[in-house]
């Protein structure tokens, strides 16, 4: 009769109670308080309220932790900061550039000609504050070029088929995209052909855009090295193996070398038309991702 989630627990152990939480279970609803205090448990119903919030936040504070901690959430963090970085340092670069070709003979541009004004010797108040920004840049191009280390290293572990298929950065960019390698495993192929062009996509959907062909894989060269009349087929191609790559890494996460050989031969196929009678027909329907 004293079956619940509190059953055998002391009140004051919190990490015991979110443990249940997280994993109990009941085959059919029950007076649950009344229980509680039968059992010496709580008190009386409102203290056993009370008790049941603090295990339930304890049991999220929990799950998210765990969650943030998983290795495909260290990657989405990563290439967002790798973005972030370059972002940064290239707009930085344009006002370093600026502020240093006002007060040296010759000041290069970008993120290089800031490295290169980053190890001039300041003379003045001024030029200290200029180099100083110069330093900041190159600072923030390092930090993207060994965030983007970080992910040639742990992609290939965390998904090896999608990190083989699309490469480690485009492999994250499109889990980051998703909100991680399970929800990107959820999502049908039209969907992560689409990931990165959301903004095409409503245009789209309010009537003042044609559909896109294509969002961030087309940084691929599976699509911008195929030629536009063949691009919405070799898209689709990519994307249906790319969601297929994403379910087998999550919920096997073993590697399948015949699916990129299916890939290869496919993108090889569809490039091939170029060699034909020119003649592609775009809209033709692809190979399903249901495999």
């Amino acid at each position: 009769m004293n079956d619940g989630w509190f059953a055998g627990l002391d009140p004051g152990d919190g990490d015991a109670a979110a443990r249940r939480i997280r994993e109990g279970s009941a085959p059919e609803p029950a007076d649950w308080p009344g229980l509680a205090v039968e059992s010496g448990f709580a008190d009386d119903e409102a203290d056993y309220y009370d008790r049941l919030r603090e295990a339930t936040l304890a049991a999220t504070r929990a799950a998210v932790t765990e969650r943030e901690r998983a290795d495909d959430q260290q990657l989405v963090h990563a290439v967002r900061a790798m973005d972030d970085c370059e972002r940064t340092a290239n707009e930085l670069a344009e006002r370093a550039a600026e502020w240093a070709g006002a007060l040296f003979d010759e000041a290069g541009s970008g993120v290089d000609g800031a490295r290169t004004v980053a190890e001039r010797e300041p003379d003045t108040a001024a030029e200290r504050r200029a180099v100083s920004l110069a330093e900041r840049v190159a600072d923030l191009a390092d930090e993207a070029d060994e965030l983007e280390r970080f992910i040639e290293e742990t992609a290939p572990a965390v998904a090896p088929n999608l990190a083989e298929m699309a490469g480690p950065v485009l492999a994250s960019r499109l889990m980051a995209l998703a909100g991680g390698l399970k929800p990107l495993a959820r999502k049908p192929s039209g969907t992560v052909q689409v990931l990165g062009a959301e903004d095409a996509l409503f245009a789209h959907l309010a009537g003042r855009a044609p559909s896109p062909k294509h969002g961030i894989i087309y940084t691929h060269d599976y699509v911008r090295g195929t030629r536009p009349e063949d691009r919405g087929s070799a898209a689709r191609a990519f994307a249906g193996k790319l969601a297929i790559a994403a379910r087998i890494d999550h919920y096997s996460g073993d590697y399948r070398p015949d699916l990129h050989e299916e890939l290869r031969e496919r993108m090889a196929t569809i490039r091939a038309r170029a060699e034909g009678d020119g003649g592609a027909d775009d809209d033709a329907p692809e190979e399903a991702d249901d495999e």
